[in-house]
């Protein structure tokens, strides 16, 4: 298929490249230039876009996706009838439907679909897709789904999506401060962090969040696979979209304080397993594995 691939981020740019891999005609555009082999570079995503069957976004947020398609040189002066706008960036359910109705009007279609796993989950091809969109409009992307992704996951229609990837990360970002706080609290007490861990899983509080974030912290690796600052953005949209269904997430809003004050002591460009370091700041400890 001919896809235009915009954005070329932690995750944007290994998509891209396993959309290459599996044999599509892709182009590729990314604010700041950047090139993809086998694939073209547009200067613009409206040229980027030009003659693609699919357009492909992964961009920062909300006012990004905006800009993409109805700024100047947006993808939006280029659509035309039969054309796909997908959309794997994480960004407002509401602006969501509003942007589908704009480029619907085109004559072309909109799906929101966002992802969940990390920067190698997107390296290896093994990402889920979290799918707001008809079961044709599906079938239809599927071999592009298959290129990038493990398993799609369809939660309704436009904007379901976004809403099913916030929920998602609220989880996520509640789970790990949990872990986080529990680490600092046994480690200030006493206990080894390798101990901790060791019980964690083998009992009731296990879960894939901390599977998957408990070696990097032990072995103190505060590597960008989901940027601080990109949390606190989505902690936003999360807490955005309550506020229009009022509906009230009291510990999102704490969380949200820690992340407001992480960001300030200069770990918004590290991983967002980092306000473990903000907590060991306040608590005078540190919390690192035996090996």
């Amino acid at each position: 298929m001919r896809v235009a691939f915009l954005g070329l981020g932690i995750m944007g740019q290994r998509m891209a490249a396993n959309l290459v891999k599996a044999g599509h005609e892709v182009s590729v555009w990314n604010r700041t230039p950047k090139a993809l082999e086998g694939a073209r570079v547009g200067a613009t995503p409206a040229e980027t876009a030009q003659g693609a069957e699919v357009v492909w976004m992964c961009v920062t947020d909300t006012a990004a996706v905006e800009q993409v398609l109805f700024g100047p040189n947006g993808v939006n002066s280029v659509l035309t009838e039969g054309m796909v706008v997908v959309d794997s960036s994480t960004i407002s359910p509401s602006s969501t439907v509003r942007f589908a109705k704009k480029v619907r009007a085109r004559g072309a279609d909109y799906v929101d679909a966002p992802v969940t796993g990390s920067k190698t989950a997107a390296g290896d091809g093994t990402l889920v897709f979290i799918v707001g969109a008809s079961e044709e409009r599906i079938a239809q992307l599927q071999p592009l789904f298959d290129a990038m992704g493990k398993t799609v996951v369809r939660v309704g229609d436009t904007g379901m999506g976004h809403a099913a990837k916030l929920a998602m990360n609220l989880q996520v970002a509640l789970i790990y401060e949990g872990f986080a706080e529990g680490l600092t609290l046994a480690t200030k007490l006493g206990v080894e962090p390798d101990r901790l861990i060791e019980l964690i899983q083998t009992s009731i509080v296990r879960s894939g969040v901390v599977d998957y974030k408990a070696p990097f912290v032990l072995a103190r690796d505060f590597t960008p696979h989901f940027p601080l600052r990109l949390m606190r953005k989505d902690i936003h949209l999360m807490l955005d979209a309550a506020k229009e269904v009022r509906v009230k997430l009291p510990v999102l809003e704490t969380v949200e304080e820690i992340y407001e004050v992480a960001e300030e002591e200069g770990f918004g460009d590290l991983d967002f397993a980092a306000t473990l370091e903000l907590l060991e700041k306040w608590a005078g400890v540190e919390v690192k594995g035996a090996k």
